[in-house]
C-alpha cells in the first residue's frame, strides 16, 4: 500500500510545471538526461549528496545574484561559496548582492531549494564556478527541491551556454 502511495507522489512532483520546463529542455538536449525524483529533500548540497551518495562538491548550486538592475545566475559546487568579491572584478560592477526569494520566483520561475541551472522563464546570463570541473558528472537541482538530474560537467556547459569562470572561494 505505502509504495503505491510513493508512486503517485513521484508522478504528483514531475507533474508540476516547473518540473516540466526543465523536463523538456534536457530531453530535447539529449535523451540520456532524465529527472530524478529524491524521497528526501535535496533542498540543500549537503542533503542532495546524502541522498546520492555522491561528493557534496559535484552538487551543482545554482544562485540568483542581482547585478545592478539586472539578474545572473551563478552555478557553484556545493562545497564552495560564491565569491562576491570574484563577480565583481570579472563584472566590473561595484553593486552585486544575492537576489531575494521573490526575485529568485520572478527571473528563473523557481523557488529557492529548486532553482535548475537551464529552464529559466527570463534569459539570464550564467556564470559556471570552474571548480565544478573535478568532477566528470555532477548533479543539479530540476525545479522542485526533491528532483535532481545528472550531467556531465562539458554537457552543463553546453545545455547552460555559460561561461566558466573562476567565481568560488
Amino acid at each position: 500500500m505505502h509504495h503505491k502511495h510513493n508512486a503517485n507522489k513521484v508522478e504528483f512532483i514531475l507533474d508540476k510545471e516547473p518540473v516540466k520546463r526543465v523536463q523538456k529542455i534536457i530531453s530535447k538536449f539529449g535523451n540520456n538526461l532524465s529527472i530524478l525524483v529524491l524521497n528526501n529533500t535535496a533542498r540543500t548540497a549537503n542533503d542532495a549528496a546524502n541522498s546520492l551518495n555522491c561528493d557534496v562538491g559535484a552538487i551543482v548550486k545554482s544562485l540568483l545574484f542581482k547585478v545592478e538592475e539586472s539578474f545572473l545566475i551563478c552555478l557553484v559546487a556545493g562545497d564552495k561559496r560564491c565569491s562576491l568579491k570574484k563577480l565583481k572584478k570579472i563584472l566590473n560592477k561595484s553593486d552585486i548582492c544575492m537576489a531575494s526569494a521573490n526575485e529568485v520566483k520572478e527571473n528563473t520561475g523557481f523557488s529557492i531549494g529548486g532553482v535548475s541551472p537551464v529552464g529559466h522563464i527570463k534569459k539570464l546570463d550564467i556564470l559556471i564556478d570552474q571548480s565544478l570541473n573535478r568532477f566528470k558528472n555532477v548533479f543539479a537541482a530540476a525545479g522542485h527541491p526533491n528532483c535532481i538530474f545528472k550531467i556531465n560537467y562539458n554537457e552543463l556547459i553546453k545545455i547552460t551556454k555559460g561561461s566558466e569562470r573562476e567565481i568560488s572561494e
